[in-house]
């Protein structure tokens, strides 16, 4: 479930870098300073609107799919710190307890 809602989250984010990329500079995606009539769908003004609806969807979903994702992460069942694994991988059981050195220093 989280590998699919992962995959929806990341083709959301090329989406939203790509809407993004593809609005004007200088406040033209949101109709400021525009020319022309501005009247239809396909207008500046138009497209500039559809451009920051669509932009405005996909942020929505990108925030939906992220509070999700870190729900799903929350449940995972281990109530365990990064911290503690971290110091369980440096403590090595092997090792020997008796103050002599691993490795020989001379031969």
């Amino acid at each position: 479930m989280s590998t699919i809602l992962l995959v929806i989250h990341l083709l959301i984010a090329i989406a939203l870098v790509i809407v993004v990329l593809l609005q004007r500079s200088e406040g033209g995606g949101l109709g400021i300073g525009g020319g022309g009539s501005g009247s239809g769908l396909v207008s500046l003004r138009g497209t500039a609107n559809l451009l920051t609806r669509v932009t405005a969807v996909l942020a929505a979903c990108f925030m939906l799919t992220s509070i999700t994702l870190a729900i799903l992460a929350s449940h995972t069942g281990e109530q365990e710190s990064v911290l503690d694994k971290a110091s369980k991988q440096t403590e090595s059981p092997a090792a020997p307890k008796t103050g002599q050195p691993v490795v020989p220093l001379s031969k």
